[in-house]
């Protein structure tokens, strides 16, 4: 009788828990932790978001979103899975490249990315290797017959990493130029000649900086980085794509993975379920909102959005790559960031 009343107990604590779930976030404060400083996409994203999704959210809560930049991302995300209350009210967004830190580098690291829940991406736009018009790159191919140079603000940047990760896989001869201090000034010395072209720019940076380049042929986009092609420019093979073999089709997959990622949404591990499912859902919602995409219109916000569900497939995909391609990848990454 003792197990019968157990049972019937455990079965009724089934039933009402949605019920409870729903009424939970009633009078509750929402915190959005963001791992970098006040401005940029990241923090504006998410003062967008946390104005709008609220509405979507049972028992309407406030969201208020707290900056906690430092130590290359790591003190936000090792913060919102060791310390940030486990029941819903804490939830960040993170740099892409968290993954990918922790399993080739791993220097700070006090979380597992596998045991985050991922809430949703706002924003997914491919990176690409693009070449001024006067550089005569027909495609990547060109850069393995001879030299060419590329503009980057330093090693630790996408545009050392990607150029440099290409010459290790593929065999391109790129000559990467670095000592440029922001990627404006990249911008101009392709203009000026002194290079030929950049990697590691996002298609939606470059679109809403220099429109004209695009539109009449200045630039020429021969691959783009990212798990599947972007919509914007088919054309362009992804660098995976360009792989002789299985090994560096994982490497390049592995390192193009972050892209993919775009500017993701998290939750601690050991939020319950039922809490996850509504954040999941109002974020859903918010990105089909008229008005939270009215506004980030307004700022010229890159909202292209991604479910949390795919995200997590994203990460766990990435979580199970062989040990042999990640030591490939560290030595890739040992070589950016002593700047050899």
């Amino acid at each position: 009788m003792k197990q019968l009343g157990f049972l019937l107990l455990a079965s009724a604590v089934s039933f009402i828990d949605p019920a409870l779930a729903q009424d939970f976030f009633k009078d509750k404060t929402i915190s959005i932790i963001t791992s970098t400083g006040e401005g940029g996409s990241y923090d504006g994203a998410a003062r967008t978001l946390a104005r709008h999704m609220p509405r979507h959210i049972p028992g309407n809560p406030t969201m208020i979103v707290r900056n906690m930049p430092g130590g290359g991302h790591t003190r936000a995300t090792n913060f919102i899975y060791t310390q940030a209350p486990k029941d819903g009210t804490t939830i960040g967004t993170v740099s892409n490249s968290m993954p990918m830190h922790q399993l080739v580098d791993g220097r700070g690291v006090r979380f597992d990315v596998a045991k985050f829940h991922w809430i949703g991406s706002v924003g997914l736009s491919n990176l690409t290797m693009a070449f001024w018009h006067t550089s005569k790159m027909k495609s990547l191919e060109d850069a393995m017959k001879r030299e060419v140079t590329m503009g980057a603000t330093g090693t630790g940047s996408g545009t050392f990493l990607y150029p440099n990760a290409i010459n290790k896989v593929l065999g391109t001869k790129f000559k990467i130029i670095s000592g440029y201090r922001t990627s404006v000034e990249v911008d101009l010395a392709m203009e000026r000649g002194e290079v030929e072209g950049r990697g590691g720019g996002s298609y939606s940076t470059i679109y809403q900086e220099h429109p004209d380049w695009l539109k009449d042929g200045k630039l020429f986009i021969a691959a783009q980085i990212g798990l599947e092609r972007d919509p914007l420019m088919p054309q362009a093979p992804l660098i995976a794509e360009l792989a002789k073999n299985d090994e560096q089709r994982q490497i390049l997959h592995f390192l193009s993975s972050p892209v993919a990622v775009g500017r993701p949404y998290i939750a601690p591990p050991e939020v319950p379920a039922e809490r996850i499912a509504i954040l999941r859902k109002a974020f859903d919602a918010t990105m089909q909102d008229k008005a939270f995409m009215d506004e980030a219109d307004k700022q010229a916000l890159d909202i292209r959005p991604m479910k949390g569900e795919v995200l997590e497939k994203i990460v766990q995909e990435a979580v199970k790559t062989p040990p042999e391609i990640l030591e490939k990848v560290r030595k890739i990454i040992e070589v950016v960031e002593g700047g050899k």
